[in-house]
């Protein structure tokens, strides 16, 4: 089985600091994927590898069975990528960004030209397609982000914090669009602290912390794997956030507090 991302011992060290140890990762095809750990768990370290922005220091990745090293051109031209740190050039317009971005994955003109004129619609950035983005709030960037990640019809989409500070319209815009992707059989695979998002939108999920993988499946099979006296008590499922604290925060939330609190 050829999966959409698979990861193979996939490890990158920082001088002393190991940032991803050992991530061993199979996303099938048509999956909607969330990634999730604390900060600085590791989880940018790991999208980077798997866009083929950052080199691994050993292990490898693929994408779509492309190696994203060994053959990068082939891995790229199938992903688009909604950074967390958003890389836009502000003294272009929306509409002239996307024709770049068409123009680098080597689209005709006529087709960026269509699907410019569509994506600016479809994220009502339309009235605003001679502002430049120098000028666009948060929200707007967001779109054009995925707008331009989208542009190609990439089969997979890598999402780094992409409901991180905009509204609730927004927002919703966004989701129906991933919806619509999944339909279509795109794997999307996204970071996200909003855990409520994540367990509406993902089928599956995998938590990452301290640099290693430490629960991958369906969130069926993480509320089963993690056995809670007072939940087989009270035989309430579990919601991801209560599966996420339990595995990764537990002693720090019991631990920290104010002295004036005490």
């Amino acid at each position: 089985m050829t999966y959409a991302i698979e990861t193979l011992n996939l490890v990158r060290v920082f001088g002393d600091l190991v940032a991803v140890d050992n991530l061993n990762l199979k996303v099938a095809a048509g999956t909607f994927f969330g990634f999730l750990g604390p900060n600085g768990a590791g989880k940018s370290t790991t999208i980077k590898m798997l866009c083929g922005l950052l080199k691994s220091t050993s292990g490898s990745a693929s994408i779509l069975g492309y190696d994203i090293e060994k053959q990068a051109e082939e891995a790229k031209k199938r992903i688009g990528v909604v950074p967390e740190e958003l890389a836009l050039f502000d003294r272009l317009t929306g509409a002239e960004y996307l024709t770049f971005v068409g123009r680098m994955y080597g689209m005709r003109k006529e087709v960026i030209r269509t699907r410019t004129e569509e994506l600016l619609e479809l994220m009502a950035l339309h009235d605003d397609r001679k502002k430049l983005i120098v000028d666009y709030s948060l929200g707007m960037k967001k779109k054009l982000t995925l707008s331009a990640a989208l542009i190609h019809d990439p089969q997979v989409l890598f999402l780094d914090e992409p409901f991180e500070g905009i509204d609730a319209i927004a927002s919703r815009m966004i989701k129906d669009i991933l919806k619509s992707l999944l339909q279509r059989g795109v794997t999307i695979f996204l970071t996200s602290h909003i855990l409520e998002i994540v367990e509406r939108l993902c089928s599956d999920v995998a938590i990452i912390h301290k640099s290693k993988l430490i629960a991958h499946g369906t969130l069926e099979e993480l509320q089963s794997g993690i056995a809670l006296k007072e939940h087989a008590e009270s035989n309430r499922t579990m919601t991801l956030e209560e599966i996420f604290i339990n595995l990764v925060g537990t002693d720090e939330i019991h631990k920290r507090t104010l002295s004036w609190l005490e």
